[in-house]
């Protein structure tokens, strides 16, 4: 028999709106909210766990929720909810009656690990937006490169606009945050050749050999890279821009050199 929790007011619920609002309580608890059969699936498939699963019976049956836990480990809490609850703690509209609350990931540099012997990476400085980290991802899942570096990171990544807007593909990528001297320094560690979107002291971009071990990295449209990583760059890269700007959105950069990257590859 599961559970039932129909007031908005239970301390449960609560907890979730804790979990959704405030990063600090993510950390500290080393737990987050994840919403939708896609996303819980993907999670399910990058060795996440679920601790608790909500769900609402006139969106989400219970043979559904016995479908999704097949892919389990573990035997996680079911709480069926009321239809108030429902709207009360679900972050998107289009939710399919199904929420849980997981447990994080440590998201260290020492974690990641390749598979292929020239990897190809990508890596973020200081991204401010939520919606920018999530489509990046999204790039990074798309061109299924070795992994995702997030330097000096002004959120954790399990805010709910992250885990949104890249519809999932947080859990598809390794991903790793440091500090841009931590990083750097792992680069360099696994002789990985470093790339900079910049604007000065710039190549084109297809003119590169990304058939190395190589990394592309990208800053902040406001400010660009830091001069650690301009002292740092094995050759910093351009896009040549044909319009009245000199910039672009930059999961949109990101996409168009790493996929550069992946023809030079031949696609692999």
């Amino acid at each position: 028999m599961y559970k039932q929790i129909s007031s908005t007011q239970n301390s449960t619920i609560k907890h979730i709106l804790q979990l959704q609002e405030k990063s600090r309580s993510r950390r500290k608890e080393g737990k987050f909210v994840l919403e939708g059969f896609r996303e819980l699936t993907l999670a399910l498939n990058g060795n996440y766990t679920i601790d608790t699963l909500f769900f609402y019976p006139e969106i989400c049956s219970r043979e559904s929720v016995e479908t999704l836990l097949r892919n389990t480990t573990n035997t996680p809490e079911c709480i069926e909810i009321s239809k108030e609850v429902y709207q009360k703690i679900a972050y998107r509209t289009s939710t399919e009656g199904v929420l849980a609350i997981m447990k994080t990931k440590e998201h260290s540099l020492e974690n990641i690990s390749f598979h292929n012997k020239k990897p190809l990476i990508l890596v973020a400085e200081a991204p401010e937006k939520p919606g920018n980290i999530g489509a990046l991802l999204r790039t990074a899942d798309a061109a299924n490169i070795d992994a995702v570096l997030i330097a000096n990171p002004k959120t954790d990544m399990y805010n709910p606009n992250i885990v949104r807007s890249s519809v999932g593909c947080v859990f598809t990528t390794q991903i790793a945050t440091g500090s841009t001297a931590e990083i750097i320094s792992f680069l360099k560690k696994e002789e990985i050749e470093i790339y900079c979107a910049a604007l000065t002291a710039s190549e084109n971009y297809h003119a590169q050999d990304f058939q190395k071990a190589s990394a592309i990295v990208v800053g902040t449209e406001a400010t660009g890279l830091s001069d650690e990583w301009l002292d740092n760059s094995t050759q910093n890269i351009i896009i040549p821009m044909q319009g009245k700007i000199d910039s672009m959105n930059v999961s949109v950069a990101a996409a168009i050199i790493l996929f550069e990257a992946k023809r030079q590859r031949g696609f692999k």
